[in-house]
């Protein structure tokens, strides 16, 4: 009997050949935005490892959307060639090549993880203004952002619009909205950061409004044929933020504009947060939107053993488990535990000698 993790999955039109999939993960590595060989092998190689889902990492839909100079982009068409190449690849492999679409919100213009992750100033290649729903910075020293008017906000709105239509140029299948990690549309839904007064401030109903706006433009260009993902924060891990049974409820209302799936993490709203980080300790979080909205669910965080990524799936709590660092560690991961669990996932022939036993 097939291992669940094993079993396909189909979402929409789409056939997953496992329940496997890479997170999206900043590489750091682009120049204005554009994809390079580094994005070619780095997603590529985990295609050929067995993962049934690929997808490339936060890819910001407007320029200053961009959490660092170095990070990927889709907002203009130029960008589309490389990701073409990419996405190919990926397809050849029997994987299914997807796209995580970002606006890093107050969080942008600052240095990848390895150069401290500071503010970045105009003459080193970082902008102002930033953007956020609030003029508040993140912490401490970090740059103020300017609020978005509601000109600015239609503005991104249309950014994430046009990168999906740029996404399935690409030939992407899957596209993630990235609503997670104290990004621009998380910041507009948790109560710690949103202190508008308008409508998108203030009630849940109105700060979840950019989310249901996003959810809206980019469906009515992404094909009913392609599953259309979100990436939220089950909850902030701060008391009078934003929590599991706001999560919940979002995703009743987003299920309904045409979502087909939630990547449920947690985290990122505001520094010094107590996160009790464990093995599995956000599959809580993909387990109860899945009892309670009814919607497919992937787990995410410090899943790295084959038996727990099997009990998560064969168990209800989710419908897919995505890997992070561990698939960094080790791209042939799925193949690896596909043996463990007596599934039949094969290596690529060229390299069938060196998984033979």
């Amino acid at each position: 009997m097939t291992p669940t993790l094993f079993s396909p999955l189909q979402l929409r039109d789409v056939h997953l050949r496992n329940r496997i999939g890479v997170s999206p993960m900043c590489q750091y590595s682009s120049v204005d935005g554009f994809a390079n060989d580094w994005h070619l092998v780095h997603l590529g190689s985990r295609a050929v490892g067995g993962a049934a889902l690929v997808m490339a990492e936060a890819t910001a839909v407007v320029a200053e959307g961009r959490i660092s100079p170095q990070d990927l982009g889709i907002w203009k068409d130029e960008h589309v060639e490389m990701l073409s190449r990419i996405f190919r690849f990926i397809d050849e492999q029997g994987a299914v090549a997807a796209i995580q679409l970002a606006h890093a919100g107050r969080k942008a213009s600052t240095s990848p993880p390895w150069m401290g992750g500071d503010a970045v100033a105009e003459e080193d290649g970082g902008w102002r203004p930033i953007f956020a729903p609030t003029a508040e910075a993140f912490d401490e020293g970090d740059i103020v952002p300017t609020a978005l008017d509601r000109d600015g906000i239609a503005r991104v709105v249309r950014g994430f619009a046009d990168a999906a239509a740029r996404s399935l140029a690409a030939g992407a299948k899957m596209i993630e909205i990235h609503a997670a990690h104290g990004y621009l549309l998380h910041e507009f839904c948790s109560p710690l950061i949103n202190r508008r007064t308008d409508e998108y401030g203030g009630s849940f109903e109105n700060r979840t409004r950019a989310c249901r706006e996003v959810i809206e433009a980019v469906r009515r260009v992404w094909p009913e044929r392609y599953p259309l993902l979100i990436r939220i924060s089950g909850t902030d891990w701060v008391e009078g933020g934003w929590d599991i049974e706001q999560s919940v409820a979002l995703i009743q209302q987003l299920k309904p504009l045409g979502l087909d799936m939630v990547d449920c993490s947690s985290g990122g709203a505001v520094p010094r947060a107590k996160v009790p980080v464990g093995p599995g300790y956000q599959v809580q979080f993909a387990a109860r939107i899945r009892r309670e909205a009814d919607i497919p669910t992937a787990a995410v965080g410090m899943i790295t053993e084959a038996d727990q990524a099997q009990t998560i799936v064969s168990s209800g709590q989710a419908d897919m488990v995505f890997l992070a660092r561990e698939l960094l560690r080790e791209p042939y991961w799925p193949i690896k535990a596909a043996a463990q669990l007596g599934a039949d996932l094969k290596a690529p022939v060229q390299y069938a000698r060196a998984f033979s036993r």
